[in-house]
């Protein structure tokens, strides 16, 4: 058999439409950023809330430098990140994992979508107090959240994608002598990547939001126990600081995914 399939040329034949555009704009999210500070020091002049009810962005800042030159932001968003992008790494194994076993296994498939629909029925936020009393307070329980949040996204889309790969294409690589290993390299992994990373997208989004919510619950570093922690202490300027550090990292996480797409998957306009 060739090395190169005919599957895997007519699949790159489109290769020379033009890259599709990042989703986020360079241009329109600095503008955006603008106009909601804007709104906000607007809201702050006009209503003269105390900063304890709704600090002024001016505020907010001095804060977030204070935080930022004391070490404080930087020990906590690194454990929040290390978390989410540890729970999105094992939610990205085993959706891939399943979700191929499931994309050609329909019984397996039927007899497992009630278990995995009800899984998703219960909240995260009421399932990790469990979570945290059967694995302890650690990182451990704080991965296990962010895999759970994360793991049916990345499952869904791997099952669509490969589902949605024209049969032709598959008979003909098949035609080709392409063995089960050569299927899912050139065939399977190729043509569906774009959906699955549709999911990965996805993914990255909520890891960081399960990684919150496991700190939360338990947890004495991280973003979220720095929120419970400024609660705690009436510092709202602080809180604000976390949750825009914690919109940073789930944007800048979003922003890479897509960018990385743009870099694997050439041969979609």
């Amino acid at each position: 058999m060739q090395q190169t399939l005919p599957i895997q040329r007519v699949a790159a034949e489109p290769e020379t439409a033009p890259r599709r555009r990042i989703s986020i704009h360079w241009v329109g999210l600095p503008a955006t950023i603008i106009g909601i500070l804007a709104i906000w020091q607007a809201v702050v002049s006009i209503g003269g809330y105390r900063a304890f009810i709704l600090p002024a962005p001016s505020l907010v800042l001095e804060r977030l430098i204070a935080a930022a030159t004391s070490g404080v932001l930087w020990q906590h968003s690194s454990a929040t990140l290390g978390e989410a992008l540890g729970g999105f790494g094992i939610a990205l194994a085993l959706g891939l994992s399943l979700g191929y076993l499931l994309a050609h296994t329909p019984w397996l498939e039927r007899a497992t979508a009630p278990v995995l629909a009800a899984s998703q029925a219960v909240p995260v936020v009421a399932v990790a107090p469990l979570i945290i009393l059967w694995f302890g307070p650690g990182i451990q329980s704080k991965l296990l959240i962010a895999a759970l949040i994360t793991f049916l996204p990345i499952l869904i889309s791997t099952v669509i994608a490969l589902r949605g790969i024209p049969r032709e294409l598959r008979e003909m690589a098949l035609i080709s002598g392409a063995s089960r290993w050569q299927m899912l390299r050139y065939v399977e992994a190729y043509l569906a990547l774009p959906g699955i990373f549709g999911g990965v997208r996805t993914g990255l989004a909520l890891a960081t939001t399960g990684a919150v919510v496991g700190e939360f619950v338990a947890g004495r570093d991280g973003l979220g126990a720095l929120i419970n922690i400024a609660r705690g202490l009436f510092d709202t300027p602080l809180i604000f600081v976390a949750l825009i550090t914690l919109a940073t990292i789930t944007l800048s996480l979003y922003m890479i995914a897509t960018l990385l797409e743009r870099l694997l998957v050439t041969w979609e306009a």
